[in-house]
């Protein structure tokens, strides 16, 4: 994984924290902010969707590398 990669990966998890922690600021505000840590690490350490085998986790995973390679130019 390339540097281009991880940082791609990093600012898509801070999308994914912003989201759900805006989401959920209407339902429970003291929680919104822990919540959307805790989903932006899920999404960053693991990159395993949820609810999905291992094997299509990592085909997900091959398909965000494959997306990285056609739009980072490095």
């Amino acid at each position: 994984m390339s540097t281009a990669h991880q940082i791609v990966d990093i600012l898509l998890a801070g999308l994914l924290a912003g989201s759900v922690a805006f989401a959920l600021s209407i339902a429970a505000p003291q929680a919104a902010t822990s919540v959307g840590v805790a989903a932006a690490a899920a999404f960053y350490f693991s990159r395993h969707p949820w609810g999905v085998s291992v094997e299509t986790g990592r085909e997900y995973n091959e398909q965000f590398d494959e997306l990285y390679d056609r739009y980072l130019p490095f």
